[in-house]
This record gives C-alpha cells, structure tokens and sequence, in this order.
C-alpha cells in the first residue's frame, strides 16, 4: 500500500505563488513517477504535471507551461509542484498520484496513476 498526502493548498491573489507538496510513504512508494491533477468547480479532472522517478523527465499541461514547475526529492518520495503567477482559472481541488508501473517516464493519464491523495484546494481569487 502507498500513502499520499498532499500540503500547501490555500487562498491566494491573482499574480501569487503557492507551492504544494506531495508526500508518499508505504512499500511501493519509493522508485514511483509521481503527477498531479486538478478538478475545477464543474470540471472534469484533468492533468497537471508529472515527473518521471529516474531521469528527472517531467510533463506539464500546456495550459501551465511556464508558470507551474514539478520536482522531486528522491529520497523524501516527495514532490513539489511549484506554481507561479497564478490565474483564477487554476482555482481547483488538486490531487497527487503515485504510477508504480514507471520510473523512467511518467503518464499525463490518470488511469495510470494507483494511488491518489485526498486532494488540496488551491483558491485563486482578489
């Protein structure tokens, strides 16, 4: 079993920086490429950022290309998605998800993805 548990949601201006944080735990945790999803009011859920556990390979949206930026610290099996310059449209509930099938790549789908966090609401608003 894997533990996922996301930090650093909250309420921020338009413009802001937030920085979330995805920590896994548990056997499988480790060697694991990691993403992020978000799920607006009335949305489907959708893609955010992923990064591969070896190689440092990371996927963004294009909708955030640019202004959010994934990484990882192996041996935290923590990852970081940090986000920059902030619109109202990224106001979501974000979820973390673990891939234990890829350590060299990391999927942009989330039917990959095993084990998912509880989610983090990001609200951006003035």
């Amino acid at each position: 079993q894997v533990q996922v548990v996301e930090s650093g949601g909250g309420l921020v201006q338009p413009g802001d920086s937030l920085r979330l944080s995805c920590a896994a735990s548990g056997r499988a945790a480790s060697s694991s490429a990691m993403g992020w999803f978000r799920q607006g009011p009335g949305k489907e859920r959708e893609f955010v950022a992923a990064i591969s556990w070896s190689g440092g390979r990371t996927y963004d949206a294009d909708s955030v290309k640019g202004r959010f930026t994934i990484s990882l610290d192996n041996a935290k099996n923590t990852n970081y998605l940090q986000m920059n310059s902030l619109k109202a449209e990224d106001t979501a509930v974000y979820y973390c998800a673990v891939d234990r099938s890829r350590v060299r790549t990391a999927s942009m789908t989330s039917q990959s993805y095993d084990y998912w966090g509880q989610g983090t609401q990001v609200t951006v608003s003035s």
